[in-house]
């Protein structure tokens, strides 16, 4: 089999499943007896272990087997789950990643893993656990660890090979047994005379499949076809039927000269050797009932699956490289802006026929629009899914308590910004963990719960997503921000006195700028925050920090969705065109001049009981007055950002569209309230406001 077409595939689907093992270590590290939680652990390893096997990453099938064999031991009640215990299974899931990001970076996944190898031994001895440490994994690898690691797999791979099984044969096998169902290898052997052989092995194979699953023939069954055998083959079948049964099945068919059968199944002496104790998922061999077994003469790996895989069903996912999604969606925008050209010369037209056909291609446009987009748009879960762990192993070696509390993971946000956000959120929870969230003794002297709490909140806004990371601890203080910030030269006395708190928790994101006093291996060197701003404006964003001192810290980041179209409300300001995001909008209103109410130097409105400032944008914009006479009445566009509100002054509402969203290019960076610019029907090109920069 050639399997590097299958390494994309193997690479995607073990990270689901360390993933799905993380998760649950963390639920099951509070719930130590739930036996749920170890069994859907134990499926992952087992499973992980089994397509490992398959790909040749011996390491790693060697160390997710030991896993299992502990696992199998907390799931059957001989081993109760401790915290020493969890630090040692969370290490073989830190060592399996490590293997994992090896092959996809074009390596071999191989790693030293005899020290936790060692230490799964010695629980599965009734022993503490050996420490481990990060350095034990890097150490040059020894052969006698190496063999100790890959025993369990060697010795599989022997008792399989007078059956010519592979890894994946036999894992199909181990779990039918497990589900009740036999396994038995049978030989059969036609007459000298036999005429038409392959007719009759085709019938011995129909009659069998009608009893159970047939996952290996030998030769394959595209060689039986063709008579490509002397006079016996071999099959391996899953069946619930006994040997009886199945011998006077094949034996019912006309010029069988003589059938053999044998029953795969567990060795004793196998699993006793692996796991030095009682093991539920032991290796397969053969108990004799007549000959010596007959060796195969062609190995074949077949796709069939053994009835207890029967539930699962074909995916129905494909992967698609990213980047021939930007070609489709950039296509689609072309085709956009010709769409609405088109719109406008049909209602010109004043032909019938013509509009209908155009509405009619509007519809499905739109259709596949959504299509398009929701193809690639993709929930933040699957980069806050990882922080859990991180967060419970930091605050493990801070010796802090801490709670980690997600809300908005369902937020959808393009894949493109998903896969660059996971660095700098991890330096935020970092900077959280250890300058924010004080230790228990610090708290209770402070009247607080010893457990602090650090919250990841993801949300939309807009044609912006937006993500907080708040903490409720000590806050920033911002006498020694400023001194830092004087003795590095980031700023001088004279500009010092003059900043407002905001400003100076913002040069918390100058480059080599930490409130640390003394380096770590979690901070101190100056290099996070400014790392963040800079990743962050690079996908077009903007990040910003307040803090409350004494009650916390909050961390803002706003991203752009990066979607080429998006709906908007298109309103004009004297002769010129605005788009504002209708994601932005609450409603457009009418307002008469008696209605203008001003407070704190500003125009406001009342809105359905709330004081809504208003924010003219031909004052934003410096358009100059044109000659056209214009109603008294003043057209508002209320907009949001989370819980604020403003009310966009305009001239009139020309009406909703969809619109394309282009970039104002490498020379116009930065314009404030314009978040870039769309070309409509007529040519003309209309900027795009971006409201949550009006909203204060």
């Amino acid at each position: 089999m050639e399997m590097n077409q299958y390494l994309d595939m193997f690479i995607e689907e073990s990270k689901e499943h360390i993933q799905a093992i993380n998760d649950h270590l963390l639920v099951l590290e509070n719930d130590p007896e739930n036996v749920n939680l170890i069994n859907e652990i134990f499926r992952s390893a087992h499973t992980l272990k089994g397509m490992a096997a398959t790909m040749g990453f011996e390491d790693m099938a060697a160390l997710t087997h030991e896993m299992e064999n502990v696992l199998d031991q907390a799931r059957n009640h001989k081993l109760v789950i401790d915290t020493d215990i969890m630090d040692v299974i969370f290490k073989c899931v830190d060592v399996l990643e490590t293997m994992l990001y090896s092959i996809a970076g074009g390596g071999d996944g191989k790693e030293d893993v005899s020290h936790i190898v060692a230490a799964l031994k010695a629980i599965l001895k009734g022993e503490l656990p050996v420490s481990i440490r990060q350095e034990d994994v890097s150490q040059p690898e020894s052969a006698s660890g190496k063999e100790t690691a890959a025993t369990a797999i060697a010795e599989t791979a022997e008792d399989m090979r007078p059956y010519q099984l592979d890894e994946y044969e036999f894992t199909v096998i181990e779990q039918s047994i497990e589900s009740g169902y036999h396994a038995y290898w049978i030989k059969t052997s036609v007459k000298d005379d036999c005429v038409l052989k392959a007719a009759r092995a085709y019938m011995v194979y129909d009659n069998l499949e009608s009893l159970g699953e047939i996952i290996k023939t030998t030769p394959s069954v595209e060689e039986l076809e063709e008579e490509k055998f002397e006079k016996s083959f071999e099959i391996v079948l899953i069946s619930k039927e006994t040997e009886d049964k199945i011998e006077k099945t094949v034996m019912n068919v006309s010029e069988i000269e003589a059938v053999e059968v044998r029953e795969i199944q567990p060795n004793a002496q196998h699993t006793a050797s692996v796991q030095q104790q009682e093991e539920k998922q032991p290796a397969a061999s053969v108990a004799p009932t007549k000959q010596p077994a007959a060796k195969g003469t062609k190995e074949e790996k077949t796709a069939a699956k053994a009835p207890v895989a029967k539930k699962s069903t074909t995916s129905k996912t494909i992967r698609v490289d990213i980047e021939r999604l930007d070609v489709l969606m950039n296509l689609f925008s072309e085709l956009v802006i010709d769409r609405g050209r088109l719109e406008q010369l049909a209602r010109e037209s004043g032909q019938s026929a013509l509009m209908e056909t155009v509405e009619h291609m509007s519809r499905i446009s739109g259709d596949l629009q959504n299509i398009i987009l929701t193809m690639r748009m993709v929930p933040v879960e699957q980069v806050f899914n990882r922080f859990p762990r991180m967060v419970r192993d930091l605050a493990k070696d801070l010796n802090k308590k801490i709670n980690l509390e997600i809300v908005g993971a369902d937020t959808e946000l393009d894949r493109t910004v998903i896969d660059e956000i996971g660095d700098p959120l991890v330096h935020l929870l970092r900077n959280s963990l250890d300058h924010g969230v004080e230790s228990a003794e610090e708290r209770r002297a402070a009247g607080k719960p010893e457990e602090g709490l650090v919250q990841l909140k993801a949300y939309h806004s807009g044609n912006h997503v937006f993500i907080e990371v708040r903490d409720d601890g000590k806050g920033i203080n911002r006498e020694k921000v400023l001194k830092k910030a004087l003795e590095r030269g980031i700023l001088t006395e004279q500009t010092a006195s003059s900043l407002s708190n905001k400003q100076i928790y913002e040069l918390l994101f100058a480059s080599g700028l930490s409130t640390a006093d003394q380096i770590s291996d979690v901070s101190g060197r100056g290099v996070g925050l400014d790392v963040v701003k800079t990743k962050i404006e690079s996908l077009g964003g903007s990040c910003s920090v307040d803090s409350n001192p004494g009650a916390g810290t909050t961390f803002l980041i706003q991203l752009p969705l990066t979607l080429s179209i998006i709906s908007a409300m298109l309103v004009q300001v004297e002769d010129e065109k605005f788009a504002v995001p209708l994601s932005s909008i609450i409603e457009t209103a009418v307002f008469s001049p008696d209605d203008i109410m001003h407070a704190h130097q500003q125009d406001v409105i009342d809105f359905r009981g709330r004081i809504v400032p208003l924010v003219s944008l031909k004052s934003i914009f410096n358009i100059p007055d044109s000659i056209e006479h214009k109603d008294n009445d003043i057209s508002v566009v209320i907009v949001r950002k989370g819980d604020k509100m403003a009310g966009l002054v305009v001239d009139s509402f020309i009406g909703q569209q969809e619109i394309v969203l282009k970039s104002l290019g490498k020379y116009l960076t930065n314009v404030f309230a314009i978040s870039g610019a769309t070309i409509l029907g007529d040519g003309q090109v209309a900027l795009i406001i971006d409201c949550n920069a009006l909203i204060k």
